[in-house]
């Protein structure tokens, strides 16, 4: 998770992280959902990342228009908290190509197999 927090903080300030897992094994499934203070930040992130390779695999970066968060968790602490109450990132102005975007969407990060 700290990896993947430390690569994607060259665009923006990472407010939220979910690393999806298996629910049996609890191995990562090879994907997360990350959510950047503001839309911008998810802007460059997609445009910069999305086909890149990190530790030899090429990893896929894209929009999320509906996004429902984990269920609510005894170890949130009080910022996940509020994130989940009041939706991710924050209220900007739309311009340019954002216009087709929604304001709340997360960047989900998965790795391609056989690369």
């Amino acid at each position: 998770e700290g990896d993947v927090i430390c690569v994607f903080s060259q665009y923006g300030e990472v407010v939220n992280i979910n690393l999806v897992r298996d629910k049996k094994t609890g191995k990562s499934k090879g994907f997360c959902f990350l959510c950047y203070e503001d839309q911008r930040s998810t802007i460059l992130a997609v445009d910069n990342f999305n086909g890149i390779k990190i530790k030899g695999r090429t990893i896929r970066v894209d929009h999320v228009a509906n996004y429902r968060p984990p269920k609510e968790s005894e170890d949130w602490d009080e910022v996940t908290r509020a994130l989940h109450a009041k939706g991710c990132g924050v209220k900007t102005p739309s311009h340019s190509s954002a216009d087709s975007l929604s304001e709340d969407e997360d960047v989900p990060v998965k790795k391609q197999r056989g690369e």
